[in-house]
């Protein structure tokens, strides 16, 4: 294996992020989701703090920033919006819509709250357009097609530029496509939740020429090795408190992965968290995760994957090794995964 070196921090600036083009949106090859700054794993950010993330972000070449109307509820959407501003015309800004009540998983995707829910989002978001527009989830009362068409109008008005689509299952992908052409599918996918891989999502963006973005790229912390079965997660703020993988009952049998990773990651002179996204990144030139972390230095070091290259012969190698490493629990709670269209 060749080393390679000075991956984590500030020596990652003399680096220029390179880009990718999915379904004609030009990103950076790393993007970053905003969502840690508001919500879900900790109590919300100070405004100047999530503020300056975003941009120190910006100022290491993403392009790339992915947000909801759900996250916090609002607030993240108007952090967004503020922290981009001066660079609007420069970045390529994804929101959500179809979650009608923060902290549930009540769904909404009726044309008419859509068309509601974009102009709010571009009022928070201080911007006349939003590059990616995603189902957030798929909304079993409302057919696909009647989702695409919603947007597709959007999209005629300039209101929208691309079309996306948040854990939808193939045959959805496949439906929403044939009314209104998918610029972007965003599944969780990492090392420990690899269901894209066999549940046909990969292989349809593949055929149809769909780009795939990674939430969750490094299983919500987990695969950055800074977690352990002492690890205490507050169920009043966040929400890995209640996913089975994070239990005390599971954390055990979930750990020997890591530790491979870390092992892994020491002889490529690289950290875990820039292993898992550059295994990610060497899958397809389609693949763009969006790591979010409240952390510079984290972000930093996140940024810092686009300097490890993986060979195919390491892609495989890696996927053969991951094969030893059952995982136990499911990924998210109950209530979460109900609103999963057809996970396995």
């Amino acid at each position: 294996m060749v080393a390679c070196k000075c991956l984590i921090g500030p020596a990652y600036k003399d680096d220029t992020m390179k880009t990718r083009n999915i379904a004609g949106l030009e990103v950076s090859e790393l993007g970053f989701g905003c969502m840690n700054q508001s919500c879900h794993f900790n109590a919300p950010v100070a405004k100047d703090q999530g503020i300056k993330t975003i941009r120190a972000a910006y100022e290491n070449g993403v392009t790339f920033f992915d947000t909801a109307e759900v996250y916090g509820p609002n607030f993240n959407e108007e952090l967004v919006g503020e922290a981009l501003q001066p660079f609007r015309d420069k970045v390529k800004i994804a929101s959500k819509f179809g979650i009608a009540v923060a902290g549930t998983v009540t769904l909404d995707s009726r044309p008419q709250h859509i068309k509601r829910s974009v102009e709010e989002s571009l009022k928070r978001l201080r911007t006349d357009r939003i590059d990616l527009y995603y189902q957030h989830r798929v909304d079993p009362a409302v057919p696909i097609e009647d989702v695409a068409g919603a947007v597709r109008d959007l999209i005629e008005q300039g209101k929208v530029l691309g079309f996306g689509l948040s854990e939808p299952s193939a045959k959805t992908i496949r439906r929403a496509h044939a009314v209104q052409p998918v610029t972007a599918v965003q599944n969780e996918y990492s090392m420990w939740t690899r269901n894209v891989e066999l549940n046909g999502v990969l292989t349809t963006c593949d055929d149809l020429g769909i780009g795939l973005v990674p939430s969750s790229p490094l299983a919500m912390g987990f695969l950055t090795g800074k977690y352990d079965t002492s690890t205490h997660f507050d169920e009043k703020i966040d929400i890995r408190a209640g996913f089975p993988r994070f239990s005390k009952e599971f954390m055990p049998l979930n750990m020997p992965i890591v530790e491979w990773l870390k092992h892994y990651a020491a002889e490529k002179g690289a950290t875990p968290s820039q292993v898992a996204l550059a295994w990610l990144m060497a899958k397809s030139p389609n693949i763009v995760p969006i790591p979010g972390t409240r952390s510079e230095a984290h972000l930093l070091e996140n940024l810092g994957a686009t300097r490890v290259k993986l060979t195919v012969a390491d892609v495989q190698a890696i996927d053969t090794s991951l094969t030893r490493f059952p995982v136990y629990g499911d990924r998210m709670a109950k209530n979460y995964m109900a609103s999963i269209d057809y996970s396995i």
